[in-house]
């Protein structure tokens, strides 16, 4: 989750700044924007609260400055980055919004890495003692190819591909020295206020009665999250000492059956109108009551939600590896 890397990059290559440099974004928290595209703190946030360090500064926003500011943590996770890289993406005409693909998120870990650390051994040491949160990755591989029309058997394609960058990037990090992981499974697209505009119609056989949300793109989170499941089993086997948390962001999702609209949007069934984004004009004031919605702008959750999810997210990580205790002042994350 992006804590403000993509507007970083915005500004370096002196384009379009992400509307995450905008109001309302940041109302509730922060009370101005903070490159989250979000009325205020993420998973990601709540999770440096219990676990009483700073929240994680952008990486792509922060890299030629102090190294006082990345020493409890840095973020990587550039928001609308994508698992396959952008030659993959164009070879099936699927417009990639950034360069910065996860191969590249885990290069520029690799690179910024030996600051921190004096010598091969030291960084052992440095990445045995941290906690590696692996994800969302994936969600926008899957997103985007829907909505520029890919054909749903292609898709489904995909979800290997995607898996594997996953499990390659963790291997590739445990043989740097890294045992601990958290990895996220996919949010449920179905529920998106941006797809459920898209693609809202008369067949109410494509809608799930009890909840509201499309059936058919949610097939690709679940397929994405047995096939990660899987593998994740696979990495265990080989890598006994690493501890793998796999959370179920689908299914902790799914708990919360509240109102499909956006928070932050205007316009249709679903508040959401893509010419018209959250932090671009006319939409510059916070909605009323954020935390009553699930949806913040149609694609990101607000900060009501997030504190739900991270909540469990925070009570497994602290079951399934007790000695993150020892680094945990706080019980919960606030």
């Amino acid at each position: 989750m992006d804590t403000g890397n993509l507007l970083a990059v915005s500004r370096s290559e002196s384009r379009r700044l992400s509307s995450s440099a905008f109001p309302p974004n940041g109302c509730t928290f922060f009370h101005r924007p903070s490159g989250r595209l979000c009325d205020g703190r993420l998973i990601i946030d709540f999770l440096a609260e219990g676990l009483g360090v700073p929240f994680l500064p952008p990486y792509y926003g922060c890299r030629n400055g102090s190294l006082e500011q990345l020493e409890h943590g840095v973020n990587f996770a550039v928001a609308g980055a994508f698992a396959q890289n952008s030659s993959f993406l164009a070879e099936r005409g699927i417009t990639s919004t950034t360069n910065i693909s996860l191969g590249v998120q885990v290069n520029s870990f690799k690179h910024f890495l030996p600051s921190l650390c004096s010598s091969s051994s030291d960084c052992k040491e440095f990445l045995r003692t941290s906690l590696i949160v692996m994800g969302v990755v994936g969600g926008n591989d899957y997103t985007h190819a829907i909505q520029e029309g890919i054909n749903i058997e292609e898709i489904r394609e995909f979800v290997p591909l995607v898996v594997e960058s996953i499990t390659s990037s963790i291997n590739e990090l445990i043989e740097f020295g890294a045992v601990t992981f958290l990895v996220p499974g996919q949010f449920p697209m179905g529920c998106s206020p941006s797809l459920l505009t898209q693609f809202q119609g008369s067949d109410k056989d494509n809608y799930d009665p009890s909840t509201g949300c499309l059936t058919w793109p949610n097939q690709f989170p679940k397929q994405h999250s047995e096939l990660l499941r899987k593998e994740l089993e696979k990495l265990r086997a080989r890598h006994p000492d690493a501890n793998i948390v796999y959370v179920d962001y689908y299914d902790l999702a799914m708990r919360f059956k509240e109102t499909l609209k956006a928070c932050c949007g205007t316009g249709g069934l679903y508040n959401f109108n893509p010419s018209m984004r959250c932090g671009y004009p006319p939409l510059e004031q916070c909605c009323n009551n954020p935390s009553s919605y699930v949806s913040w702008d149609g694609i990101h959750y607000t900060e009501a939600m997030y504190k739900l999810l991270a909540d469990v997210v925070f009570e497994e990580l602290m079951n399934t590896i007790p000695s993150l205790n020892n680094l945990c002042p706080a019980s919960n994350p606030k």
